[in-house]
């Protein structure tokens, strides 16, 4: 069976300022504008609860570790192992394994491998590797990032953890895209499908290309002004899923206005019906 699982994304207004360091910049527009809150919880704390509120997994982003010293990891994955909960993925957001600029691929390919270590350390089964901004047109990019996405799988396997990637920018646009890629890498990585990152109308249909590879779903509808979702259209997409026989993480995704713990309830009452 599917099951219910939730990302520190949705939760980024709880975890306090976000820490950044001088190689996240180029991933700094991914978070939005909004003013600080008031911290409620630590990232050490969130395990036990999202036990609490019954989920079974959480995914953690990489900008909301304020600490990558070797305690720190330990006491995480401490964390998670005391509430029972599973660290399904770290999500790094930064690195471009496309990139023509051979100082900086040599850069940013230690740069996954560093945080493959820290997936490591801190009990994560999975670490999610952009596979480029190179456009998704481009055959030879897509080769090269298949190359060292299986390299790096190869890596991470050695420390336990499995290398996935997503339908997360330029290069994995489309879900032809995605196919190729993974009909390069074939078993060597796993797959993250993004209800957002895909447009309509062909959205639906290019699910169906990259869902029997995925083994999480980020499940983020569409939000109004007031946090509301488009039911019908997160239903469409979680039909979809359904469709294929999915069985894996369903990760909720919640970035609107107003209590992130209650605009991920609503979107869970819907999720429940699918799990």
């Amino acid at each position: 069976m599917s099951y219910l699982s939730v990302s520190t994304w949705s939760l980024h207004r709880l975890l306090g300022p976000l820490r950044w360091t001088a190689w996240d910049e180029a991933s700094r527009s991914h978070v939005t504008n909004e003013q600080p809150q008031p911290e409620e919880f630590s990232l050490l704390e969130l395990p036990g609860e999202a036990a609490e509120r019954g989920y079974q997994a959480v995914e953690v982003c990489h900008f909301h570790f304020p600490s990558v010293e070797p305690a720190y990891l330990a006491s995480l994955k401490e964390a998670f192992a005391k509430a029972g909960l599973s660290f399904d993925t770290l999500l790094l957001d930064y690195g471009d394994i496309t990139t023509g600029d051979p100082v900086r691929l040599e850069a940013d390919l230690a740069l996954v491998r560093r945080w493959i270590d820290i997936a490591a350390a801190a009990g994560a089964k999975r670490i999610r590797v952009v596979a480029g901004q190179a456009p998704h047109t481009d055959e030879a990019a897509i080769r090269d990032s298949a190359a060292r996405l299986t390299e790096l799988a190869e890596y991470a396997n050695g420390r336990g953890v499995r290398v996935v990637s997503e339908n997360f920018q330029s290069l994995t646009r489309t879900g032809a895209s995605c196919s190729k890629l993974l009909e390069l890498t074939g078993d060597a990585i796993g797959f993250i499908t993004d209800f957002g990152n895909f447009q309509a109308p062909t959205k639906y249909d290019e699910f169906l290309s990259i869902l029997p590879h995925s083994v999480s779903v980020h499940a983020k509808a569409a939000y109004d002004a007031n946090g509301l979702p488009d039911e019908a259209e997160f239903r469409r997409c979680l039909d979809t899923v359904k469709q294929t026989g999915y069985n894996g993480a369903v990760v909720l995704i919640y970035d609107g206005p107003g209590d992130m713990w209650a605009g991920l309830k609503r979107i869970r009452a819907i999720v429940n019906d699918y799990l």
